[in-house]
Formats: C-alpha cells, sequence, structure tokens
C-alpha cells in the first residue's frame, strides 16, 4: 500500500464546526505537520486546493527545503490554467524537488466557487475542458511539439525545453464520479480517487473505470481518500469520533449543507446522500457500513468519512479496500500533526507498505521511548 497524509491548508483542530479547540495555521505549524509526514514514511501528502485553502504550490514549494524524501499531491485546475503553463510549473517543481511531485487534477464541482474565478462552464463541459487539458498536458510533458485545435484550447508550436524529472511526466492523479469524469479517468489517469464509500460502492466505480480503460488498450491504478479515527480500543475511537462533532449545532450543520447542496460534483452528492444531513448527529444514524462513519460530511466538503476503530479492525478494512484493488491511501485526521503519529504508531505495523521510515544507508542506534531509571532500556516490543 501507499500511505499519504494530508496538508490542512484550510485550517486544523480538535473539533469540527467551531473555533474552539482551532489551531492556527502558521508556517511553523505546516512546517511541523510535513516534517512529521516525511519521518513517519508517508510516501507523501495531498494538499488541497479551492478558494477556502492557502495555494497548494506555494505551500509546497515552501515545505520542500524542510523535507527530504516525502511527495506533495498538488493540485492543477484545467480551466483555471493553461496547460502549458501548468506544465512549466510541474517541470520545474519537478526539478527542483529532485522527483518529488505528484499532480492532482481537480475539475471542480461547486459552481458558485467556480463562477468566482471566472469559470462559466456546465458540468460536463467542465469534463470536456479536462479531457483537452490533459491531451496537451501530457503531450507537451512527454516531450513533443504539439499543434492542437480543440474547442476549448489552441496550442501552435507548444513546447516544453524544460523537461521534468520522472518519465514521461509526474503522475496524474484523478477523481470524478459521474459518467463524465470516469471517461477522463479511463483515458488520462495514472491513479484514479475516489472518496471513502462503503466496498460495494467504491466496487462498482472500479469496476467501471477497468472495463473503459481496459477499452483503450490503458490500465489504471485506484486509491482512496479519507479520515481515520483509529486508538488502542474501538470504545476509545467512537468516544474520539463523537467528540469531533461535540460543539456542532443544527445551524452549523444546516449552514454547510446548504452549501454543499448546491454542488454539481456527483461525487460531492454521493457524499451528501451517505449521511443525509442528519440533524441527530447519533453514531448509530452516521455509520454507514462497518466502522465507517459519515459524521466528518456534516460540514465538511469532499471527503466526507472516516474508519473508526482500534488498529486491527482498522487494519482490516483497508485490507477490504485493498482486496477491491485499491492500493493508495490518502488520510487525514484531527489534528492532523497528532493524528499522522498516532496512525504511523498504532497501524502501520499492521499493513503491507510500499515504504518504511528510515534513518538513511546506516540506521543510527536510537533509544525507542524513555530510558528507564537513567540506566536502562526500555524493553522491545
Amino acid at each position: 500500500m501507499d500511505i499519504f497524509w494530508f496538508i490542512p491548508t484550510h485550517g486544523d483542530g480538535h473539533y469540527l464546526g467551531t473555533s474552539r479547540g482551532g489551531r492556527p495555521l502558521t508556517p511553523g505549524y505546516l512546517r511541523q505537520v510535513a516534517q512529521a509526514i516525511d519521518e513517519l514514511g508517508y510516501v507523501g501528502a495531498l494538499l488541497p486546493t479551492g478558494r477556502g485553502c492557502e495555494d497548494a504550490w506555494l505551500v509546497a514549494s515552501s515545505l520542500l527545503p524542510v523535507t527530504q524524501r516525502m511527495k506533495f499531491l498538488v493540485a492543477v485546475r484545467p480551466g483555471l490554467i493553461s496547460p502549458a503553463l501548468a506544465a512549466r510549473m510541474a517541470a520545474t517543481f519537478d526539478r527542483l524537488s529532485e522527483g518529488r511531485l505528484l499532480i492532482n487534477v481537480v475539475t471542480g464541482g461547486d459552481p458558485v466557487e467556480l463562477a468566482g474565478d471566472g469559470v462559466h462552464y456546465d458540468h460536463d463541459t467542465r469534463y470536456a475542458v479536462t479531457d483537452e487539458f490533459l491531451t496537451v498536458w501530457r503531450k507537451l510533458t512527454s516531450g513533443e511539439e504539439v499543434n492542437f485545435e480543440g474547442e476549448h484550447y489552441q496550442l501552435r508550436g507548444g513546447k516544453l525545453i524544460l523537461p521534468s524529472v520522472q518519465r514521461p511526466y509526474p503522475p496524474l492523479y484523478f477523481g470524478g464520479s459521474s459518467p463524465a469524469g470516469h471517461a477522463v479517468a479511463a483515458r488520462h489517469a495514472d491513479v484514479y480517487l475516489t472518496w471513502g464509500e462503503p466496498p460495494a460502492q467504491a466496487a462498482e466505480k472500479i469496476a467501471d473505470i477497468r472495463r473503459r480503460a481496459a477499452a483503450l488498450g490503458r490500465k489504471v491504478r485506484f486509491g482512496m481518500r479519507l479520515h481515520v479515527i483509529v486508538r488502542r480500543t474501538e470504545r476509545e475511537a467512537w468516544q474520539a469520533a463523537d467528540e469531533l462533532i461535540e460543539y456542532l449545532d443544527d445551524d452549523t450543520v444546516a449552514a454547510a449543507q446548504q452549501v454543499l447542496g448546491r454542488y454539481d460534483s456527483q461525487g460531492q452528492q454521493r457524499m451528501n446522500a451517505l449521511h443525509r444531513g442528519n440533524s441527530s448527529r447519533s453514531r448509530e444514524a452516521l455509520t454507514i457500513s462497518p466502522n465507517l462513519w459519515a459524521g466528518v460530511g456534516l460540514v465538511r466538503g469532499g471527503a466526507g468519512t472516516a474508519l473508526v476503530g482500534d488498529p486491527k479492525t482498522v487494519a482490516a478494512r483497508l485490507h477490504e479496500y485493498a482486496d477491491l484493488g485499491i492500493e493508495t491511501f490518502i488520510f487525514s485526521g484531527y489534528p492532523h500533526l497528532e493524528e499522522a503519529y498516532r496512525f504511523a504508531e498504532l497501524v502501520f505495523p499492521l499493513l503491507p507498505r510500499s515504504i518504511q521510515a528510515t534513518n538513511g544507508d546506516q540506521p543510527i542506534q536510537r533509544p525507542i521511548g524513555e530510558i528507564v531509571a537513567n540506566d536502562y532500556l526500555p524493553a522491545s516490543r
């Protein structure tokens, strides 16, 4: 499994839907989260995009000098940026980071936010724009001279003079739950991302995209984006889930659901349907599949579900998703710094991970735990 974490550039804290327990989003805090990801052995981190976030490219660039090996999954937004400029930005970042860039292609799902950015296409047209964007982007980053006459993009003599480190280009991650989104994924994506839906729903998506990709002579890998709440025991984990939404009230949930309800993103609509805006916020109403809890989606757009449980149970649920073909997982938890440590310490030993934490070619012996009475090393696990 490739295990990623998340850099919370839209804010962080102990509770959802309140400033109580909130954490200031400072450069120092972002460095702490990134360095924890780097040290603990995560493959990398997703940086979110949108008007409620700090710019993903600038934040990722600022974190390059303070990290060593983690990869940055950074968004490009077709319709907001030209494919040629995006290709140059990606190639520069990839060279400066020595191959630590991954591209998250985000078509967008909120018509109001998109209109504020000057994008006025309807849902399916946005995916048509994305299709043309990626056609051009892939040709440019593969070293071709591009002459392209599309409905939305026209290029004459397009070139990328300075190539990326990763060849033919940094891998493309993409999510879209509609038929138009699936068509783009089958044609262009290296990794298709879905939000944390129950296994049966995720399996339907995977089967459709596999079929579409096979018809084009392609293979697509699969990933999932969701939250995690893991504790030593099931009881402690579910108590932490209840505490996360402890300060939500009906007005806050209603206001959030009104905004999320305007999205024409089918992925967001599927997230909304999981919790149905349940005003009781009871554990029973929000548990939509064994250990899969929809409480986050009451007020948060995008990924709205969390795996909740003890380490063995959470690992078992991840293996169920892996059996469907999902090999990349992008996790987050609140607060993100502490939860990055907690998940790594409790669950990493139970997963077949592609990357392990390391101290270099010649590991240095360091104590694990506190020295006992200044004289004795603690017993190993």
